[in-house]
């Protein structure tokens, strides 16, 4: 991908810094009291022409003062929708798009707040009639082990986008033009699919380095581990609907990509069990012990930040075994899942 990056690049095309299309910002929101207001004060600080804009907010049967607090903003371009039953996301999502009307969907969700310039990055690169789909991208504060993977997955997001589409877009912060969006699939991660549908439609799904935001970290261990097995559970079943994607012949690199970046992903902690087992059989020479050693070290080190023994878990290393144990035994629990038929669609609030 490097090697193609240097050869070719397949550029955006913009023509005008007065590019202004007209945008939608959906939230999605669950029993939110806690981080709502600051999420609404954020919106309304975004810099973009006040009647191109609006947001609205989702309740998915909120139970708390999530609704309470939106209503109390008395401004034109806030939209409170509050779905007839609790049915999770895609309805949410679904609920929300019936109300739009505007050429642009921005989708956020409470818990990403955006940098003031965030609207007129993420909608730029629509100048360009290729492109359909644009992921901004999310930072995450105090979490190096998260962190680091977190870096090195938007670094290869810019070289899909660079040299093609990216396979998987912010799910916290992305855009999509109206036109070619379609209701969301129960139980199928709403992010993942639209780049699928985007690029299955003919468009380009890219990257937008300059459209930034910012999320805290999940301090629960346990909630981590939850949001990842979800988040894989219902990325592998919006794969399923599109197994067609994967004809190199029609799609190309993107097809190539999503092997590459998903599947391969997917199959690395059965690799990496592999691994493992084979290793104790070869147990005997001074590399192949070394080697098991340090495997079984590693392995113990995240389960000593996991129950935080000794306190262990404010130390990087620890950090960053701990996020690599969670991120795999998430995979296998998550394929587990998904070959049961399991959906993993309803969502709780989690703190950060």
């Amino acid at each position: 991908m490097i090697a193609l990056n240097k050869l070719y690049k397949n550029k955006i095309e913009t023509i005008s810094d007065d590019y202004e299309p007209t945008i939608s910002i959906i939230t999605p929101v669950y029993n939110e009291e806690s981080v709502i207001k600051e999420k609404i004060e954020n919106s309304l600080a975004l810099i973009y022409p006040e009647e191109k804009f609006e947001i609205i907010f989702v309740s998915d049967g909120s139970t708390d003062n999530t609704e309470g607090i939106i209503k109390s903003f008395d401004d034109p371009k806030i939209k409170l929708v509050r779905t007839l039953q609790r049915l999770g996301k895609a309805n949410a999502l679904n609920t929300g798009l019936s109300e739009v009307k505007n050429e642009i969907i921005v989708f956020t969700d409470a818990s990403i707040m955006l940098e003031e310039d965030a609207l007129v990055e993420i909608s730029t690169p629509f100048q360009d009639n290729r492109v359909g789909c644009v992921s901004g991208e999310d930072y995450i504060s105090e979490a190096e082990g998260e962190g680091l993977y977190g870096k090195y997955e938007l670094w290869l997001r810019r070289l899909e986008s660079e040299t093609g589409s990216i396979v998987g877009a912010s799910g916290s912060f992305y855009a999509q033009r109206s036109s070619t969006c379609n209701e969301f699939l129960e139980g199928v991660a709403p992010d993942f699919l639209s780049v699928l549908e985007t690029v299955e439609a003919g468009y380009r799904a890219i990257s937008s380095a300059t459209a930034v935001g910012y999320m805290s970290c999940l301090k629960n261990p346990t909630d981590e581990y939850k949001r990842k097995v979800r988040t894989l559970t219902r990325g592998m079943a919006a794969l399923k609907h599109k197994l067609n994607l994967l004809n190199p012949v029609k799609y190309g690199l993107f097809s190539v990509y999503i092997i590459s970046h998903k599947i391969f992903r997917w199959m690395v902690p059965t690799f990496l069990l592999l691994l493992y087992v084979s290793n104790y059989f070869l147990l005997g020479s001074a590399f192949f012990d070394l080697f098991f050693y340090a495997q079984t070290i590693f392995y113990i080190s995240a389960l000593l930040a996991y129950k935080n023994i000794f306190q262990v878990h404010q130390y990087t290393p620890f950090k960053i075994s701990l996020f690599f144990c969670i991120a795999n035994v998430a995979i296998l629990d998550a394929m587990y899942k998904f070959f049961q038929g399991q959906r993993q669609e309803i969502w709780e609030p989690t703190k950060r």
